[in-house]
């Protein structure tokens, strides 16, 4: 696990379910000793696989105690908060959630969206500059990834603006001061991303997830603060710049700013509308330029991976469009702040494998034809091909594979039934013989084998139709009560014969074994005694253990007898000169 990655993977809580390979959207997961790790590289931290991990296994970097720690180490912290708390905590008066926040010991609080309206005017700008470019907005840093590392020439597609978010950080600094501390507040995990890529501006990211476990450790409830003149908005109220977290919302702006044509305006969200829309786009040479607004979450930002409800859109939509400032009342607004970047990076090399080499991968996991290439997705991924380029990127086991692991169960299973020596045979709630080994047909219906040890199949058939004693199967079968070690005599044979529920009241195995054999006769002479020299030695050892036991007794008292009647010893003296004082005496 690596804790430094803002998505990482708690390996002892993961599963072998592959639903975050399933829904990643990049397949950025890689599979390895069963377990599913993100690929940081590829990763484009729209969190997807937090969100539909069933045992939590999948979790986001927690950076709470980073913020403690930053209101200890600077003097002053401000909070540039989403625009989209209003969906968040719908109904909270503003001056409360802030009044709240600065009990947290924050310093302000700041509405993201500032930075939103100086970015809708600088791309209606950028825009009219470039009348032959398709240019793609730069607001949400998960299409950003997504077009750096995913989608060859994507990045030079970005507008060279920074973010709302990093704007809005450069406008917070320039207004009051550099040395301040920063702290974002929203529903999104890729912006965690934006702060370590750019530490100058933005110091630590919060999701409104973490903002309530905040507030609660605090015991805060910000619907029960009084509002106070002094919790505002700093350095002022926010305009179009809060209609950014729904789709079209930049847009929106972009147009209330300056007169921009419509056709040269586009919005899409969901990452997998983004991958259709982009289909065919490199070719394109719009007249009047096309600028493209571009949100990986359904939606917009409202439906983001960290809000508390990923529904309801209308209504949220509705909140946020009423949240706006009403036309005609303006506030006083801030001088442009030129945010110029550059997106273009080095897209990830995506390796290529010949179609010998993904077919070879394939046979590895029993798929030797088109035929047998199922695309049935259990393994995460949408084709069979696309799980066999993984294969050989070392993205995936071949595990993964459900057709393939059933299949090599089953092998194991029926190779294990046909190399035993005793009769197999399993069947259904019909019993009808469903598998049976050579043993069987041999012992009980040898007129259907065919050359040396080979059967003729009787899957189907009756088992009353072949051995006398279905009416056993048929007891275990009704009842689930298994009969064990019970012989039977079948012509001139005894056979030992264990009949058990494999799934009670639907499957039925019986091991029937000939223990008239002269082998079987003779391993089971061996066992019987076996059973009697084992039985013979703990009986020995039980009356060794009371003859010691009394010996035992027997020798302390007889040496207690002798000690009191024998006569006391002379001391012998220690010396030589003790004797002959002795003597002398």
């Amino acid at each position: 696990m690596n804790y430094l990655n803002p998505i990482f993977t708690e390996k002892r809580e993961c599963q072998d379910c592959y639903k975050c390979v399933r829904n990643c959207p990049v397949k950025a997961i890689k599979v390895e000793g069963g377990y599913a790790s993100v690929v940081p590289e590829l990763c484009i931290f729209c969190g997807r696989c937090v969100e539909v991990c069933p045992n939590g296994a999948k979790k986001v970097r927690d950076d709470l105690t980073y913020a403690g720690q930053l209101l200890t180490l600077k003097k002053a912290v401000f909070v540039s908060l989403a625009p989209s708390y209003v969906t968040e905590f719908p109904g909270l008066e503003p001056a409360r959630l802030i009044g709240a926040l600065k009990k947290l010991g924050f310093a302000g609080v700041s509405e993201t969206a500032l930075g939103a309206q100086q970015v809708s005017a600088q791309a209606a700008a950028l825009l009219r500059q470039n009348p032959t470019r398709v240019l793609a907005s730069s607001a949400c840093p998960t299409v950003v990834a997504y077009l750096q590392r995913h989608r060859a020439g994507g990045g030079e597609m970005i507008s060279g603006l920074l973010s709302p978010l990093l704007t809005h950080c450069k406008m917070l600094r320039q207004h009051f001061g550099a040395d301040i501390g920063i702290v974002f507040i929203g529903p999104c995990i890729a912006k965690k991303l934006e702060a370590a890529q750019h530490p100058e501006l933005l110091d630590v990211v919060l999701t409104f997830e973490d903002l309530r476990r905040w507030l609660a450790q605090e015991q805060i409830t910000p619907e029960i603060m009084v509002e106070a003149p002094e919790d505002h908005f700093v350095p002022e109220r926010s305009a179009e710049g809060a209609w950014y977290p729904v789709d079209g919302g930049m847009i929106a702006g972009m147009k209330s700013t300056c007169a921009v044509n419509d056709c040269s305006l586009m919005a899409f969200s969901g990452l997998s509308a983004i991958k259709k829309a982009l289909d065919g786009i490199e070719a394109m040479k719009p007249d009047n330029g096309l600028f493209l607004e571009l949100l990986a979450c359904e939606g917009g930002c409202v439906n983001g991976p960290k809000v508390l409800r990923r529904d309801a859109t209308v209504l949220k939509r509705h909140r946020v469009l009423r949240s706006v400032t009403p036309s005609g009342v303006a506030f006083p607004r801030a001088p442009l702040v030129a945010t110029p970047t550059d997106f273009t990076v080095a897209p990830v090399v995506t390796a290529r494998y010949p179609d010998l080499q993904i077919r070879e991968a394939l046979r590895n996991v029993g798929k030797f034809s088109a035929e047998d290439e199922l695309n049935c997705g259990g393994c995460g991924y949408d084709s069979c091909r696309e799980f066999g380029i993984a294969l050989l990127g070392q993205k995936a086991e071949r595990a993964m594979c459900v057709t393939y692991m059933r299949q090599l169960a089953f092998k194991k299973a029926n190779a294990l039934i046909q190399k035993m020596p005793s009769a197999v045979v399993i069947v259904n709630e019909a019993l009808r013989v469903l598998e049976f080994n050579a043993a069987f047909v041999s012992l009980f219906a040898p007129e259907k084998m065919a050359g040396v040890n080979r059967a003729v199949s009787i899957e189907g058939i009756a088992l009353a139709e072949v051995m006398p004693f279905a009416t056993l199967f048929h007891n275990v079968l009704k009842t689930g009560q298994d009969i064990l070690d019970r012989d039977l005599r079948f012509q001139n044979r005894i056979l030992h014969a264990t009949i058990f529920s494999i799934e009670k009241h639907c499957l039925v195995g019986g091991i029937l074994q000939d223990i008239t054999e002269p082998a079987v006769q003779k391993e089971q002479v061996i066992r019987r005694a076996r059973e009697v020299i084992q039985k013979q030695l703990a009986t020995t050892q039980q009356i060794a253990y009371l003859l010691g036991e009394n010996a035992a007794e027997s020798e302390i008292t007889l040496n207690s007898i002798i000690e009191s009647f024998s006569p006391p010893k002379l001391e012998e003296p220690k010396e030589n000169n003790d004797w002959r004082k002795l003597y002398r005496s």
